[in-house]
């Protein structure tokens, strides 16, 4: 049974390279691109799915990869290719009658920062540039791609006082 969203956040937006990875972008011999995500980003997906919050990835590239990781993950929303994520961000929530305490960004570098502003709250991970470090309303501790998605929205729910009842009624577990 899904939980009622009783949250200002209605919708999540994050971007992808440095965010939800590390920022590296490999070639094989094919030259095919591959990146690494880290599950524990993985698992915050389920936990936003249950409290009814909407995620979008918005990320300035296309990529096989990502598309295919997105497919596990089934957020809302997916997005790339997208240059000037301000524009496309604030005709979405326009579109979609989503105000500003409503939409919480996580982004790690200058491409982000426009959009960024459109957001009542900002997460960051460790290694973001340093413009968007002091934009911030919290700065992960973690760097992108090991879980910093995870901690900046783990932050959120803790600080609602909703992490532990989260957690116990999807995971079924007594903390």
């Amino acid at each position: 049974m899904k939980k009622k969203n009783d949250y200002k956040i209605k919708i999540w937006v994050v971007d992808v390279d440095g965010t939800l990875t590390d920022g590296s972008i490999y070639y094989n011999d094919e030259e095919k691109e591959i990146k690494k995500f880290s599950v524990k980003d993985g698992i915050i997906f389920e936990i936003l799915h249950f409290c009814e919050m909407k995620i979008m990835i918005l990320t300035g590239r296309e990529s096989i990869t990502t598309k295919r990781r997105m497919e596990d993950l089934k957020p809302d929303y997916l997005y790339q290719g997208i240059k000037d994520k301000y524009q496309f961000l604030l005709q979405f929530m326009e579109k979609n009658k989503i105000a500003k305490e409503e939409l919480a960004y996580i982004g790690d570098d200058l491409n982000d920062l426009a959009a960024m502003q459109l957001a009542g709250f900002i997460g960051c991970p460790a290694d973001s540039c340093k413009e968007v470090l002091a934009c911030s309303d919290y700065v992960s501790s973690i760097k992108g791609g090991y879980g910093a998605v995870r901690d900046i929205v783990e932050h959120m729910l803790r600080k609602s006082g909703k992490w532990e009842s989260v957690i116990t009624e999807v995971y079924t577990v007594k903390l």
